[in-house]
């Protein structure tokens, strides 16, 4: 019990000009007002208003995505760009933030800025996402499309021999078939296997 009337004594005691209670009170309640504020602004940039709030994106990949059965289709569910460019889990998303934190650097010094200059970078863009995918063996498409509950009987006869096959057995992923499921490919000439 003494240690207990130790801790007590130096919480209680006053500092210089605040008690250890009162600072470390107020570093709880300064605590939980930046984790709420560092959440709302992870939170916010995870729409697709303000993914497409630059006009890198809304005037290229996203004008690609809106024929897309990703955008439009007969159920009425869309994915939007945090769906299938962010992961769910909140330590993976906040490693993928960052890791996209490097694309303000493109936005600040215009190397996508027009149409050209996005060509120019299209396919250096796209495979580096691709290779993302691939490493988390394509963790935002299994977001939605459960790879447990595919039903093969209901699919086409090439895509249920690939699906019971080769994404079973793990050797290969969703994005490396599904290249160009919701943006344009890249210009893939001397690419092997193209």
């Amino acid at each position: 019990m003494k240690w207990l009337k130790n801790f007590w004594r130096t919480f209680n005691r006053p500092s210089v000009h605040f008690s250890l209670g009162f600072l470390a009170l107020g570093g709880f309640i300064a605590g939980i007002i930046f984790w709420g504020g560092f959440n709302t602004a992870l939170e916010m940039t995870n729409t697709e208003e303000f993914c497409v709030g630059c006009h890198e994106m809304r005037d290229n990949v996203f004008e690609e995505l809106q024929p897309t059965i990703h955008y439009s289709n007969r159920s009425g569910v869309r994915a939007t760009c945090p769906d299938c460019h962010v992961p769910h889990e909140w330590s993976n998303k906040i490693a993928r933030k960052m890791a996209a934190s490097k694309e303000v650097w493109g936005k600040i010094f215009g190397t996508i800025a027009t149409r050209d200059k996005f060509l120019e970078k299209r396919r250096h863009l796209a495979e580096n996402e691709w290779a993302r995918l691939k490493a988390n063996d394509s963790l935002e498409c299994r977001n939605c499309h459960n790879f447990d509950s595919m039903d093969f009987t209901l699919q086409g006869k090439r895509a249920a021999a690939m699906h019971s096959t080769a994404l079973a057995s793990g050797e290969k992923t969703c994005i490396d078939c599904h290249k160009g499921i919701a943006h344009h490919l890249p210009d893939m000439k001397g690419v092997k296997g193209w």
